[in-house]
């Protein structure tokens, strides 16, 4: 009995260990078999997953090129900005690690997947931005739950930073984020998604040195996405510094002035054609494009009359008004229509055919030549110069002035403005050109346009005996060190179409409109310095023959544009000016103070206005 126990427990415990062991080699054949398939069928994508979790590739973003005026006085600068982004392979469960980060930084969970869904078949590793440049509070949040948000990282990159919001955002430009038709093209080889790019000003026309090059750096992270351990560095690049014509504070100055006005002011050193202050009124903030504008932002911009997002020194075009009496006078002088003793008699209107073309001062100015005329801004006078020689003539006068054609500035969307002839007209209404019509374009109005760039650009040839240049806004462009890249020389691009005799009595007309005794821009006179320049009223809409309006009854809109230009110190000029004030009725009382203002600023004059002859309402 006791034998035959003994062979029972020994059957059991053999039982029991070969059950054991069946299952021990269960175990083992599955286990070998998911080592074969691991290995053998999975073996070459884990490797590359292996590799990738281990060692990546951080793109370090390049500092861009500073901008600088003309005395060195830091315009546009960089900041440090920290962006929120997700490593997607770092983040699982993504819903979760995004949904927990939503409710931290109180940002709309929509939104950061959104950003999620467009960045599309980017690499599983590489870093998706959720959100530039997030708040100082946002990021000690997130820094604070680091440990609860797997795969979130916070990335410090250089961002722009604008240090007079609003001062010269026309010529200085914004930036934009790079879309994929531009990436595609391979134009810009150093920009990446996500990145920005300049989009207007000179941010745009010189990007290609301002951009810089991106830097990289191969690190060790760990299973959470942290970096363990720095491989090996590839320093950024930086952009390229830009070195302006312009000046700070003449071009604080211009937009103080332009302040609640519509309108534009240009300022050129007449030696060399460098711009010295543009601004265009109403203006906008470049650092609300920074890392993308609100659309709220954007359709108070596009919304606003003032028309804040065109550069008005150089896109807005207008009729000349009276400052076109300069190229009047000197085609009519230069094709011996009329010299210096030629006089005409103004009783304040000039008849042709059956209608009457009045002067701006019904009383008339009696006897004048071209000085006085000039001087007076006597529209009669003028009249009767254009009627001698004729649309055609004045057009080829005008085109060597260098209207009706861009002046080559180194912008976009530079506008042409608008200089007719009988044939531009013949082809544009199929209408043959009127004589009458001619009378109204030799005092700048009819169907004349320009922009206030251009007519800058006259002024200062004027001033400096008849050589136009190419506007320069750019006069070299330095690297991080501080050596120069290249040098942007000053470029004349032809001549006024005039002798010296010409420009001579034409300078002296100028000159007489601040300081002859019934100059229309005499109340502007400065102590110790003596400005040449020439007012004009642009009518923004036609009357009839005869039909009076008293402006001042007139809704802003439908009042006159006010122009001067101007340049200074009359003998040997520094500086020439060019103002339109849009609706600003009359240039001797909106526009020429304006430019006066500039001129004491910019020749450091503190005296005061002298005490000029009594002014008559209407003039200029």
């Amino acid at each position: 009995m006791h034998e035959l126990n003994k062979n029972a427990d020994r059957d059991w415990l053999k039982q029991r260990i070969m059950t054991a062991s069946l299952c021990i080699l269960i175990i083992f054949v599955l286990l070998f078999l998911r080592l074969v398939y691991l290995q053998l069928i999975k073996g070459e994508e884990f490797r590359r997953l292996s590799e990738t979790n281990s060692v990546r590739l951080k793109s370090i973003k390049q500092s861009r090129g500073l901008i600088y005026d003309r005395n060195n006085h830091l315009l546009v600068d960089n900041r440090p900005a920290f962006d929120l982004v997700v490593v997607l392979e770092d983040a699982e469960p993504l819903a979760d690690t995004i949904s927990l980060l939503s409710s931290l930084i109180h940002e709309p969970y929509a939104d950061l997947m959104d950003n999620i869904r467009k960045a599309g078949n980017a690499a599983f590793y590489k870093p998706i931005t959720l959100k530039k440049d997030i708040s100082r509070d946002q990021l000690a949040i997130v820094e604070s739950h680091k440990f609860d948000l797997p795969g979130i990282h916070i990335e410090i990159e250089p961002t722009r930073y604008y240090i007079y919001p609003k001062m010269a955002s026309h010529l200085l430009g914004y930036l934009g984020e790079i879309n994929k038709r531009e990436l595609e093209t391979g134009t810009f080889p150093h920009v990446k998604s996500g990145d920005s790019i300049g989009r207007y000003g000179v941010e745009k026309s010189f990007e290609s040195f301002l951009q810089g090059r991106r830097g990289g750096r191969q690190v060790e992270v760990d299973v959470n996405g942290r970096v363990m351990k720095v491989l090996k560095t590839v320093e950024p690049v930086s952009g390229n510094d830009l070195h302006l014509t312009l000046d700070l504070s003449l071009q604080q100055v211009a937009e103080d002035l332009l302040k609640d006005q519509d309108g534009a002011v240009v300022a050129i050193d007449p030696s060399n054609g460098d711009v010295l202050a543009m601004a265009s009124s109403p203006s906008f903030d470049q650092n609300d494009f920074i890392g993308g504008i609100s659309s709220k932002k954007w359709r108070l911009l596009m919304d606003n009359p003032g028309k804040p997002m065109t550069n008005k020194a150089i896109q807005a075009e207008y009729p000349p008004a009276s400052t076109y009496k300069i190229v009047t006078a000197i085609a009519a002088m230069e094709e011996k229509a009329i010299d210096a003793h030629t006089t005409f008699f103004c009783p304040g209107y000039y008849v042709f055919g059956s209608r009457r073309y009045h002067c701006w001062s019904k009383y008339g100015h009696g006897k004048l030549s071209v000085e006085a005329a000039l001087a007076q801004s006597c529209d009669v006078f003028f009249y009767q110069a254009g009627e001698k020689i004729g649309v055609d003539a004045l057009a080829q006068y005008a085109g060597g002035c260098g209207l009706g054609r861009s002046t080559g500035i180194a912008l976009d969307h530079e506008r042409n403005g608008l200089i007719p002839t009988a044939a531009w007209k013949r082809k544009r209404f199929q209408e043959s050109w009127q004589a009458g019509e001619t009378l109204s374009i030799s005092i700048g109005q009819g169907f004349n346009l320009v922009t206030p760039l251009q007519m800058a650009v006259l002024t200062a040839a004027i001033g400096n005996g008849g050589t136009l240049y190419r506007p320069r806004i750019v006069k070299h462009i330095t690297d991080s060190k501080g050596d120069v890249v290249k040098q942007i020389d000053p470029d004349i691009t032809g001549g006024i179409p005039a002798g010296q005799e010409t420009l001579a009595h034409v300078r002296k007309g100028l000159l007489d409109v601040v300081h002859g005794d019934r100059g229309t821009a005499r109340s502007v006179r400065i102590k110790g310095v003596e400005i040449a320049g020439k007012t004009g009223t642009a009518q923004v809409f036609s009357r009839k023959t005869g039909e009076k309006f008293d402006n001042e009854n007139l809704i802003r809109t439908l009042q006159d544009h006010a122009w001067f230009i101007c340049y200074a110190p009359a003998d040997n000029p520094v500086i020439a000016i060019s103002v339109i004030i849009e609706h600003g009725e009359h240039g001797s009382t909106a526009a020429a103070p304006v430019a006066a203002a500039m001129v004491k600023n910019y020749l450091n004059l503190s005296g005061s206005h002298t005490t000029p002859p009594p002014k008559t309402a209407g003039e200029g």
